[in-house]
């Protein structure tokens, strides 16, 4: 097998690892809400997220894989081994973050690992700042517009139903909150699986086997395999969960009941979509942890464990300069041995 061939098939491999651990890490936010409220044990679940998650290969589109792919990296400038070294980035940090119990964000551990590894090789001139400042942006705007809706929607539930019986109303809303679920888990495929779209087209266009239109395009031949190769491997990651992190977001934030699993779920979604849809890559874990903090704050803001959100937030503040730093020294190392990586 000729070098540069192996050299693609390495990325690719490296980049499907790095999609699953990312569902493996990211189980928690399609999911947690679901198992807390104990609408569905844990095996059906997680097999639930997947299913949906796999789905999302053909709702959403691909726009936020373009915007990976190339609109926040010069891609005239990225080598296999810049790829390589981003992915690895980002894959550190999610194992320090599973093991810890921190849902933070794999989504930006890729953005920050993929940037480390780039400006290491080229400066800083490799950076496309108008692809860096929605993404940015959103760190912060994502979990404030899952928090908003989360209230609102909570409060407008609770103001509909006021003169119900509580049982009738946990009944219902056990029902509602598998659709909800489901909308999370298509967004969550949606938005994350894309990102490792992206990359992956990075990596065939590096490797000659797309045109810079191609990339930009829908990929010409490669359009499929890359859909369906990204979301399988996202889909068995979110089976195979990480269950510290379910802890955390199902239970240690604040305690949830069916309703409000559905109204973080639902404001969760339409995050996403939206998002989905305008090609940003944002943070499904941001967007959920936000929901979840809205919906508690609705009954008192005492209800809100205000410890754990603080080391969450600092977790998510620390994620993109620590897997940059990650990436750039896993490609200084690759260029002690590969001269022209």
């Amino acid at each position: 097998m000729p070098p540069d061939i192996l050299l693609l098939l390495i990325t690719i491999l490296v980049a499907l690892a790095f999609d699953f651990l990312n569902g493996f890490h990211d189980a928690a936010n399609s999911i947690a809400t679901v198992v807390s409220t104990r609408v569905l044990s844990p095996k059906l679940a997680v097999l639930w997220a997947a299913v949906f998650n796999f789905v999302a290969a053909f709702l959403l589109g691909t726009a936020v894989a373009k915007t990976m792919g190339s609109g926040m990296i010069r891609v005239s400038e990225v080598t296999q081994y810049v790829v390589i070294a981003g992915l690895m980035g980002a894959i550190v940090w999610d194992l320090l973050t599973w093991w810890w119990g921190l849902p933070t964000s794999s989504s930006h551990a890729l953005i920050g690992g993929y940037a480390g590894a780039a400006i290491m090789r080229s400066g800083f001139g490799v950076i496309i700042p108008t692809g860096w400042y929605k993404t940015v942006l959103f760190i912060f705007v994502a979990p404030i517009i899952g928090l908003v809706l989360a209230l609102i929607f909570m409060t407008t539930v609770m103001w509909l139903f006021r003169n119900k019986a509580p049982q009738r109303v946990d009944a219902w809303f056990r029902k509602l909150q598998l659709l909800s679920a489901a909308a999370y888990s298509i967004g969550h495929g949606s938005n994350d699986g894309q990102k490792t779209m992206g990359i992956i087209a990075t990596a065939l266009y590096g490797a000659k086997f797309l045109t810079a239109a191609e990339l930009a395009g829908n990929w010409g031949r490669f359009r499929w395999p890359i859909m369906l190769a990204a979301q399988t491997s996202i889909a068995f990651g979110t089976y195979f969960g990480g269950w510290r992190i379910v802890r955390t977001m199902g239970s240690r934030i604040t305690k949830l009941k069916p309703v409000g699993g559905f109204c973080a779920e639902t404001a969760g979604a339409i995050t996403l979509f939206s998002a989905s849809l305008a090609g940003i890559p944002v943070s499904t874990t941001h967007t959920i942890t936000g929901a979840i903090v809205g919906v508690g704050a609705v009954t008192r803001l005492s209800a809100v464990r205000w410890g754990v959100a603080r080391r969450i937030v600092w977790a998510w503040v620390l994620t993109i300069p620590a897997s940059a730093l990650v990436g750039a020294v896993t490609f200084s190392l690759i260029r002690m041995f590969v001269a022209k990586a």
